[in-house]
C-alpha cells in the first residue's frame, strides 16, 4: 500500500480553508520564542499603520499579525481559483522589500464565492490574517499564511504581474530543513540554507521552473512532480532516488493547473518526460504533496518516450520466484485490470514459476458483508493468465479473520502464492489456519513445515491490524525452497517530510521493525534446523533498505537484500511525491547463491498504471 493513501473526499485536492487556527496560547508561545530570540518586537509596535504583504508574512512560517484584522493591503491579483470549496485569489506586493525571508504574495481565501476578479488587477484587500493548516493541526503539516472574511477595492486593471521566482538548482538549496528535534514555525526563515524555507519564503509568490523534468508521474487529480535540479540523485530512467532518510531532494515540486482543463487539458505524463519552457503560478501548499505550484502558465508536455520493461525468461535449470503488489485486486475490480496484470506476469515477468501477491481482496472487495474467500479473485487472475499465453497457475493462500488485516475496509487484503504446476511442486500439508503459527520440523533427514503453507507467528501482537506472512515449502527438480510472503504494515501516520516538525516522526517504523524481527527469528528458525536451507523472502515491506525493518532483517548476514546488490540508481520500485524508492523486496538465504535479480519496471513511473508498485523476480539455480 502507499505510505500515505490520499483521500477521494477531495476530487480536486483542495480541503476547505475555513478551518483556521485561532490566535491563542499556541499562537502566544510561539511569538515569545521569536520576540525572545530577537526576531520580532510585541504586536502593537512592530506593526505598521497600513501592512504591506511582507509584514504579513513575516520572517517565520507563522504571520506575526495572526489572528488580526489588517486593512487595504495592497498588490497586484496574480492568480484566480475558482473551482472547488476553496475558491479565492493571490495578490502579490510589486513592491518588495529587502528581505528575501519575507514572501511577498499571499492567497486570499473567499470560500465557496468566486472573487471575480482577473490577474493583472490592483487592490486593496482587507480581512482576517490566519495560519491554515492542511488536514488539520494535527496532521503536523506546514501551514499557509492567509487572509479570510476577505472585502477588497479593486484600484485599477491590467497591471504587468510581478516577475516570478525562477526555481532552479542555484536558488533552490541541497539542504532539506533545519532539523531542532522539534517544531520548526518559530524559527527565522534561511532560504539561502534550506529547501523548505526557500519555498516558505516565497508562499503566494510567483515561481517557475524552466524546461523540468518529470519525476513523478501525472495523478487522477491532475498533479504530476517536477524537478527543479535534474542532477539531484537521478535515477537510471529520469527520477529522482530517495536513497537515505538524508536525501529528501528539495527540488521536487509538485505541479497542478489553474487553467480550465476545456482551454488546456492537464498532461498525462510519465518519469523521464518534462515541461518544456515556462511553467509558471503561484506557489501554494498541499496536504497530499508539499509545496506546489498551481499554475497559470504550463510548459508544454515534451515525452521522453519511456518504455515498459520486460525481463529475461529463466533458464531450464533456473527457479524464478517473483513478488507483485497487486493493489487490492477483487472480482470487483474490471476484467481490463486482471488481464493487465496477467499480460504483466506472462510477458513482463515472463511467466515466473513462483509468485508472492499483495493486497489481493476477498471476493466481494471492499464490501464489508463478513466474506474472507479469495477463490473468486484468484480464479479470475488466474484464467486471464492463461488466456494470455502463460501457465495454468495453481495457487495457495490462508483466509484472513474477518477485519483483522488491516488495508480497505471490507476488503481483508492478504499475500498468496502463485505456482506453475509444471515446473514447481507444492507438498501440501494440513494444519495451517489464520491463527495457527507455523514452524519447521525435521522429519528424518529433510526440513519440512508443520503446516504448507502456514503463517508466521500470527498472534504476535505486530500484526495486528496488518497482514500476516505466509510462509510455503516448494520443490524445483525436487529440492526443497522456502518462501515467505509478506506485506507489513503501512506508512500511514507517519509525518510528512516536509512536516513542520524536524526531523518527521516515523511512528509506523515501530511496528514494521517488530514485524521483521518477527520475520527474522522464524527465518533463523528455519536455519537452526537447515543450515543450508534456501529461503526467499520477498514481499512489500513498505520500507527502505536503510531502514531499522530491513537491518533487522538482514543483520549478521541472515539474510540478503537483493535490491542492495543493484546499482544506486536502479535502487526503486514505487515512486512517491517524485521520490522514486524501494518499498518492495526480495531476500535470500545463504544458500540461495549467483542469484540474478531485476526490478522490472512497468507501473509506478507511469501515469497509466496497473499497479502503484513495479513487480521483481529473482531467478537463481537451487
Amino acid at each position: 500500500m502507499p505510505p500515505i493513501s490520499p483521500s477521494a473526499a477531495h476530487p480536486f485536492r483542495d480541503p476547505a480553508r475555513a478551518r483556521l487556527r485561532p490566535a491563542g496560547a499556541r499562537t502566544g508561545a510561539l511569538l515569545a520564542v521569536a520576540l525572545a530570540a530577537g526576531l520580532l518586537t510585541a504586536p502593537g509596535q512592530a506593526h505598521a499603520a497600513q501592512p504591506r504583504v511582507h509584514d504579513v508574512q513575516g520572517g517565520t512560517r507563522v504571520s506575526p499579525f495572526d489572528g488580526e484584522q489588517v486593512t487595504d493591503v495592497p498588490g497586484i491579483v496574480t492568480a484566480v481559483r475558482a473551482f472547488g470549496s476553496s475558491r479565492g485569489f493571490w495578490v502579490q506586493d510589486p513592491e518588495p522589500d529587502r528581505d528575501p525571508a519575507t514572501s511577498e504574495g499571499v492567497f486570499v481565501f473567499t470560500g465557496s464565492k468566486t472573487p471575480g476578479l482577473a490577474p493583472g488587477d490592483s487592490v486593496l484587500v482587507s480581512g482576517t490574517v490566519g495560519e491554515y493548516y492542511p488536514g488539520g493541526e494535527q496532521a503536523g503539516l506546514q501551514s499557509v499564511t492567509q487572509i479570510s472574511k476577505a472585502a477588497w477595492t479593486v484600484v485599477s486593471r491590467g497591471n504587468e504581474l510581478p516577475a516570478a521566482f525562477r526555481l532552479d538548482a542555484a536558488s533552490v538549496p541541497n539542504r532539506y530543513a533545519p532539523e531542532p528535534g522539534g517544531s520548526i514555525e518559530p524559527l527565522p526563515l534561511r532560504p539561502h540554507r534550506y529547501a523548505l524555507d526557500r519555498y516558505e519564503s516565497l508562499e503566494g509568490m510567483r515561481a517557475q521552473v524552466t524546461d523540468a523534468p518529470v519525476v513523478g508521474p501525472s495523478s487522477e487529480y491532475n498533479e504530476l512532480w517536477v524537478t527543479a535540479d535534474p542532477h539531484e540523485n537521478p535515477t537510471e530512467r529520469g527520477g529522482t532516488l530517495y536513497g537515505s532518510y538524508r536525501d529528501q531532494n528539495g527540488a521536487r515540486l509538485k505541479v497542478a493547473s489553474l487553467i480550465p482543463f476545456a482551454e488546456r487539458p492537464f498532461p498525462r505524463a510519465d518519469v523521464g518526460d518534462a515541461l518544456a519552457g515556462t511553467t509558471a503560478g503561484p506557489l501554494d501548499y498541499d496536504q497530499f504533496g508539499g509545496y506546489e505550484l498551481q499554475a497559470t502558465e504550463l510548459g508544454a508536455l515534451d515525452a521522453g518516450g519511456l518504455e515498459r520493461e520486460t525481463t529475461r525468461a529463466q533458464r531450464a535449470d533456473e527457479l524464478s520466484v517473483a513478488t507483485y503488489n497487486v493493489e487490492n485486486l477483487s472480482p470487483a475490480d474490471p476484467r481490463t485490470k486482471f488481464d493487465r496484470l496477467a499480460e504483466a506476469l506472462v510477458h513482463n515477468l515472463a511467466s515466473p514459476d513462483i509468485v508472492a501477491l499483495e493486497e489481493v481482496q476477498d471476493n466481494t472487495g471492499p464490501e464489508d458483508d463478513g466474506v474472507v474467500g479469495a477463490d473468486e479473485t484468484l480464479r479470475r487472475l488466474t484464467e486471464a493468465v492463461t488466456a494470455a499465453g502463460g501457465p495454468e497457475y495453481a495457487w495457495r493462500q490462508i483466509d484472513p479473520a474477518d477485519g483483522e488485516d488491516g488495508g480497505q475496509p471490507g476488503g481483508n487484503i492478504r499475500v498468496a502464492f502463485l505456482y506453475n504446476p509444471e515446473r514447481v511442486s507444492f507438498p501440501d500439508a494440513a494444519g495451517g489456519d489464520a491463527t495457527t503459527p507455523v514452524t519447521p520440523v525435521r522429519d528424518g533427514g529433510e526440513v519440512r513445515l508443520s503446516a504448507n503453507p502456514g503463517r508466521i507467528d500470527p498472534l504476535n501482537p505486530a500484526w495486528e491490524d496488518s497482514r500476516k506472512p505466509l510462509a510455503a515449502e516448494f520443490r524445483f527438480r525436487g529440492r526443497p525452497v522456502f518462501v515467505v510472503a509478506g506485506h507489513f504494515n503501512s506508512k500511514g501516520g507517519d509525518q510528512a517530510l516536509d512536516s513542520r516538525f524536524q526531523p518527521p516522526a516515523r511512528s509506523s517504523e515501530i511496528q514494521r521493525t517488530a514485524q521483521a524481527a518477527a520475520v527474522s527469528a522464524w527465518v533463523k528458525s528455519l536455519l537452526a534446523a537447515d543450515r543450508k536451507a534456501r529461503i526467499v523472502v520477498a514481499g512489500d515491506l513498505n520500507d527502505f533498505g536503510f531502514s531499522p525493518a530491513l537491518r533487522t532483517l538482514t543483520e549478521h548476514g541472515t539474510l540478503t537484500d537483493q535490491v542492495s546488490r543493484l546499482p544506486r540508481d536502479e535502487r526503486y520500485g514505487y515512486v512517491y511525491n517524485g521520490n522514486s524508492q524501494a518499498l518492495d523486496h526480495i531476500l535470500t538465504s545463504r544458500a540461495v547463491r549467483r542469484a540474478d535479480y531485476d526490478i522490472v519496471h512497468i507501473n509506478a513511473e507511469f501515469a497509466d498504471q496497473a499497479s502503484d508498485h513495479d513487480p521483481q523476480v529473482l531467478r537463481f539455480r537451487p
